[in-house]
Protein backbone atom coordinates (compact mmCIF):
# COMPACT_ATOMS: atom_id res chain seq x y z
CA UNK A 1 0.00 0.00 0.00
CA UNK A 2 3.02 2.33 0.91
CA UNK A 3 4.77 1.86 -2.39
CA UNK A 4 1.16 2.39 -4.35
CA UNK A 5 0.95 5.70 -2.63
CA UNK A 6 4.72 7.10 -3.33
CA UNK A 7 3.96 5.82 -7.06
CA UNK A 8 0.64 8.01 -6.99
CA UNK A 9 2.67 10.97 -5.52
CA UNK A 10 5.43 10.77 -7.79
CA UNK A 11 3.06 10.23 -10.67
CA UNK A 12 1.10 13.60 -10.02
CA UNK A 13 4.46 15.18 -9.47
CA UNK A 14 6.23 13.57 -12.78
CA UNK A 15 3.04 14.63 -14.98
CA UNK A 16 0.97 16.99 -13.18
CA UNK A 17 -2.51 17.57 -14.55
CA UNK A 18 -3.36 21.11 -16.21
CA UNK A 19 -6.90 20.77 -16.29
CA UNK A 20 -9.36 18.08 -17.47
CA UNK A 21 -12.03 19.12 -20.03
CA UNK A 22 -14.61 16.28 -21.06
CA UNK A 23 -12.66 13.08 -21.58
CA UNK A 24 -9.28 14.64 -22.14
CA UNK A 25 -6.76 15.27 -19.85
CA UNK A 26 -4.41 18.52 -19.83
CA UNK A 27 -0.71 17.51 -18.58
CA UNK A 28 3.38 18.19 -18.67
CA UNK A 29 5.70 15.45 -17.82
CA UNK A 30 8.33 17.12 -15.80
CA UNK A 31 11.41 15.71 -17.26
CA UNK A 32 11.13 15.99 -21.04
CA UNK A 33 12.49 19.02 -23.48
CA UNK A 34 12.44 22.61 -22.37
CA UNK A 35 10.50 23.83 -25.20
CA UNK A 36 6.37 24.80 -23.77
CA UNK A 37 4.43 22.15 -24.66
CA UNK A 38 1.05 20.19 -23.39
CA UNK A 39 0.27 16.38 -23.80
CA UNK A 40 -3.71 15.48 -24.13
CA UNK A 41 -4.72 12.03 -23.15
CA UNK A 42 -8.22 10.35 -24.04
CA UNK A 43 -9.01 6.52 -23.61
CA UNK A 44 -8.88 7.06 -27.72
CA UNK A 45 -5.22 8.24 -27.77
CA UNK A 46 -3.17 10.70 -27.22
CA UNK A 47 -1.63 14.32 -28.22
CA UNK A 48 1.19 16.93 -27.71
CA UNK A 49 1.41 20.39 -28.83
CA UNK A 50 3.59 23.41 -28.99
CA UNK A 51 2.67 26.14 -27.29
CA UNK A 52 5.45 28.39 -28.07
CA UNK A 53 5.81 30.58 -30.72
CA UNK A 54 2.26 29.52 -31.51
CA UNK A 55 -0.15 26.14 -30.80
CA UNK A 56 1.00 23.56 -33.46
CA UNK A 57 0.63 19.77 -33.45
CA UNK A 58 3.58 17.81 -32.56
CA UNK A 59 2.72 14.44 -32.33
CA UNK A 60 -0.60 12.35 -31.74
CA UNK A 61 -1.95 8.88 -32.16
CA UNK A 62 -5.10 7.49 -31.62
CA UNK A 63 -7.12 10.60 -31.71
CA UNK A 64 -9.28 11.30 -35.00
CA UNK A 65 -9.11 14.54 -36.88
CA UNK A 66 -11.83 15.81 -35.08
CA UNK A 67 -10.53 15.62 -31.63
CA UNK A 68 -7.15 16.45 -32.79
CA UNK A 69 -8.82 19.35 -33.88
CA UNK A 70 -11.32 20.18 -30.78
CA UNK A 71 -8.22 19.32 -28.98
CA UNK A 72 -6.09 22.12 -30.58
CA UNK A 73 -8.86 24.85 -30.17
CA UNK A 74 -8.83 23.92 -26.56
CA UNK A 75 -5.31 24.52 -26.32
CA UNK A 76 -5.63 27.79 -28.17
CA UNK A 77 -8.53 28.88 -25.92
CA UNK A 78 -6.91 27.78 -22.44
CA UNK A 79 -2.65 28.66 -24.08
CA UNK A 80 -2.27 31.58 -21.40
CA UNK A 81 -3.51 29.01 -18.10
CA UNK A 82 -1.29 26.45 -20.09
CA UNK A 83 1.58 29.05 -20.30
CA UNK A 84 1.68 29.99 -16.39
CA UNK A 85 1.19 26.59 -14.98
CA UNK A 86 3.89 25.73 -17.35
CA UNK A 87 6.10 28.36 -15.61
CA UNK A 88 4.93 27.58 -12.13
CA UNK A 89 5.55 24.12 -12.28
CA UNK A 90 9.24 24.40 -13.82
CA UNK A 91 10.18 27.85 -12.75
CA UNK A 92 10.98 29.67 -15.79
Amino acid sequence: MRVKKFSVILNLYMSPTVFQYKEYRFYFFSREESRMHVHVYSSNGEAKFWIEPMVVLADSYGLTHKQLNETKKIVEERRNEIAKSWEDHFKR
